[in-house]
């Protein structure tokens, strides 16, 4: 079976950044997941393709479960005051990175139901036992995933007008302008990076203060990331972490984090 997962290792693991949405993260679902194979009685296994995705996405669920309970600070980017934004764009990845903010908001049980059958074409049969629900309770759940997918509510696509509040978030985040913040954010905005789910205007606002820690090493140029206006920040010349933000009717509704190496790799042409 170890063969068979060796074969089967660029699928796996596309399963599994799906699921969690890092690439680092994702690594280490296989590596798990590996190590499981190879303790395994596969003797009876009838298709060894359909059981390594089981137990990828079952390593991926336990992973995004547990998630909210180690969340983590993120570093501090300082804020770039020169007019001119930076001219290059970053492009999303395979996925996109739309779908991965999406993603990111739904429950364990919904992500996995969707990921699997609605990606790679998991029978609900199959993905039931992983949940313990019933076949018809995993395809509600992929409805129901499948529905805030497409009901996502379409940002603000005027760049200017968005940079400009993602400016006024940077400033007021240098200068630990707590009120400041609080002003830009809508009272639920949600803040994701990786592990760390922040809701909430006053709580983002207290996280955003954090970013000051590390105003002397860091630099920031605005970008467009994933067609909503953002920022890439780099330490020393290496880039570091890329912050998308959603915008609408002028305040910023959420933010998404991307401090994973590969996936920075992937969104920067």
């Amino acid at each position: 079976m170890i063969a068979q997962f060796e074969q089967e290792r660029t699928r796996l693991r596309a399963v599994a950044h799906r699921m969690l949405g890092s690439f680092a993260e994702a690594d280490d679902a296989l590596q798990e997941a590996w190590l499981r194979t190879d303790r395994a009685d596969t003797s009876e296994v009838e298709n060894p393709a359909a059981w390594l995705t089981t137990v990828v996405a079952r390593v991926c669920l336990n992973m995004l479960r547990d998630r909210r309970e180690h969340a983590f600070e993120m570093p501090d980017p300082v804020i770039d005051t020169a007019e001119e934004p930076e001219q290059r764009a970053v492009a999303s990845d395979e996925v996109g990175l739309a779908m991965l903010i999406v993603l990111d908001t739904l429950k364990p049980d919904e992500r996995l139901a969707f990921v699997l059958h609605d990606m790679f074409a998991v029978p609900f049969d199959d993905i039931a036992p992983l949940i313990d629900k019933t076949p018809a309770a995993a395809r509600q759940l992929a409805s129901r995933a499948r529905k805030r997918v497409q009901d996502r509510p379409a940002p603000n696509v005027d760049l200017p007008k968005q940079r400009e509040v993602v400016r006024a978030f940077l400033k007021a985040s240098q200068e630990g302008d707590l009120e400041g913040l609080v002003s830009v954010l809508h009272p639920d905005v949600v803040l994701r990076a990786g592990a760390l789910e922040v809701i909430g205007g006053r709580a983002v606002a207290g996280r955003a203060n954090l970013f000051r820690r590390f105003a002397s090493t860091a630099e920031v140029r605005f970008a467009v990331i994933g067609g909503e206006a953002g920022f890439v920040s780099r330490v020393d010349g290496v880039l570091f972490s890329a912050m998308s933000f959603t915008v609408r009717d002028g305040r910023i509704a959420a933010i998404h984090v991307i401090q994973d190496r590969e996936q920075l790799a992937a969104l920067i042409p």
